[in-house]
């Protein structure tokens, strides 16, 4: 019988093991629970990091592409326009060898020849490095963009009011761009 007692003792004592194991078995499942909600929340706060590390990635890239683009752009208009201050302050010697040619168009001695190729030239280099002449004559219509009006007179006819009555001095573009307005007078 004591081997009977003695194995019943023994079931009863695996039988509160087994129940403690199991009491403490349902304890730990709110902290596997509570882990997994910790590891999912964390992994959430990684893919949101993740996320906005890219974003602020993209937002830099974009940033220094624009400044390369901006700054390419900046270097053509530069090179374009590098001699513009050269070329505008060139511009009344331009007009003095017009005006000259004008005054002396009589003559026919060797200097004209001379005069008139140095004037050829020139205007050859000024168009070489990009530099045309604003056509306007009278007749024309009048455009801000590319003429500066010093007076108005009355009109001679009526086709002529609002137009272009008479050109003073001419005007030039550097690569599409207005360096000297055309000086016109307008028809009133």
């Amino acid at each position: 019988m004591m081997e009977k007692n003695e194995q019943q003792e023994e079931v009863n004592h695996k039988d509160e093991q087994a129940q403690e194991n199991t009491v403490e078995t349902a304890e730990n499942l709110p902290e596997v629970e509570n882990e997994a909600e910790v590891r999912n929340d964390d992994h959430l706060k990684l893919k949101n990091e993740i996320a906005e590390q890219k974003d602020k990635y993209l937002r830099l890239y974009s940033e220094f592409e624009n400044f390369r683009r901006r700054t390419a752009k900046e270097k053509i208009e530069l090179i374009q326009s590098a001699n513009e201050q050269l070329i505008v302050s060139l511009l009344p010697v331009v007009d003095d060898f017009e005006r000259a040619e004008k005054a002396v168009k009589d003559g026919s001695d060797k200097n004209l020849e001379g005069f008139l190729l140095i004037q050829s030239k020139l205007r050859k280099v000024l168009e070489q490095y990009g530099v045309k002449t604003i056509e306007v004559g009278a007749g024309s219509e009048f455009n801000t963009d590319l003429h500066e009006a010093i007076t108005q007179i009355p009109a001679p006819n009526e086709s002529l009011k609002g137009k272009i009555v008479d050109v003073v001095e001419k005007g030039y573009l550097l690569n599409d761009k207005v360096i000297r307005f055309a000086k016109v007078v307008v028809g009133s």
